[in-house]
């Protein structure tokens, strides 16, 4: 096992625009070998795949979105909603985000960051002949932690886990669950070097190869918790007025309470 890896920024990288070729881009600025990982800001490559629409019409596009409400809370500047998005992801907004987009505009997730990942990665096996990695990246919040860091939200020729279940621990003891998510690990391991306004947004993994491999691996997708293991599927106050409604209902259906 390595006992030290490094990240480095790729600079250079300039505005990408609809119909980019970013796999060009990303092998003309930076030299890649075998077993690299590219950590990639989901935002380029929805500019790349021209997923941008009109700022006047972000409240719309997040609701084109939402396939789930999880919670809703309003808060001085308007309403803040947490919600299922298309690809499977929950978080705020949908993933609908005006930073770093166009004036007047906001980009919206790729439909597909998995497939988005692994077209990238092939493009880039093809174009540099090493066998590389791709982890795409957004910016999320977590429930009870205050702050946000970068996920994966797509990924291909990467384990996204390191699964240790059934190993020993240094002690002796049988790992039981020990699931570390690697390609989360990574997401936000290289925003420390890409950042959110420093124009870098692409970052090389070295020395981590043992992470890489197949296309064909399960992709961040796989990451989502599967809804019958999800405890927390609602807000506090959502799951309690859904609650109060369900035992209202059933206490009309019984009739007055008897004397």
């Amino acid at each position: 096992m390595a006992v030290e890896y490094r990240i480095e920024g790729v600079e250079g990288i300039p505005e990408i625009a609809p119909g980019d070729d970013l796999a060009a881009v990303i092998a003309g600025a930076t030299e890649l070998g075998d077993g690299d990982i590219l950590v990639v800001t989901s935002k380029i490559v929805s500019k790349a795949e021209g997923r941008v629409v009109q700022a006047a019409d972000r409240e719309q596009a997040i609701s084109a979105e939402t396939v789930r409400v999880v919670a809703t809370r309003q808060y001085e500047g308007g309403v803040t909603r947490i919600v299922e998005n298309r690809q499977g992801i929950i978080g705020a907004a949908a993933g609908v985000d005006a930073s770093n987009a166009p004036e007047g505009t906001v980009l919206l997730l790729p439909v597909d960051p998995d497939a988005s990942a692994r077209a990238l990665a092939t493009g880039l096996r093809a174009l540099t002949g090493a066998r590389v990695g791709v982890i795409l990246s957004d910016t999320l919040g977590r429930p009870w932690r205050e702050g946000q860091t970068d996920i994966a939200i797509g990924a291909a020729g990467v384990y996204v886990f390191e699964d240790l279940r059934g190993q020993a621990d240094a002690s002796g003891k049988a790992l039981a669950v020990t699931m570390p998510c690697v390609a989360d690990q990574l997401a936000g391991a290289a925003e420390l070097v890409k950042g959110k306004s420093s124009g870098v947004p692409v970052a090389v993994v070295r020395g981590l190869g043992r992470f890489v491999g197949d296309l064909d691996l399960p992709g961040a997708r796989s990451i989502q918790r599967p809804a019958e293991r999800d405890l927390f599927r609602q807000g506090a106050d959502e799951a309690y007025d859904e609650g109060y409604r369900a035992g209202f209902d059933e206490a009309q259906a019984e009739g007055p309470l008897a004397e």
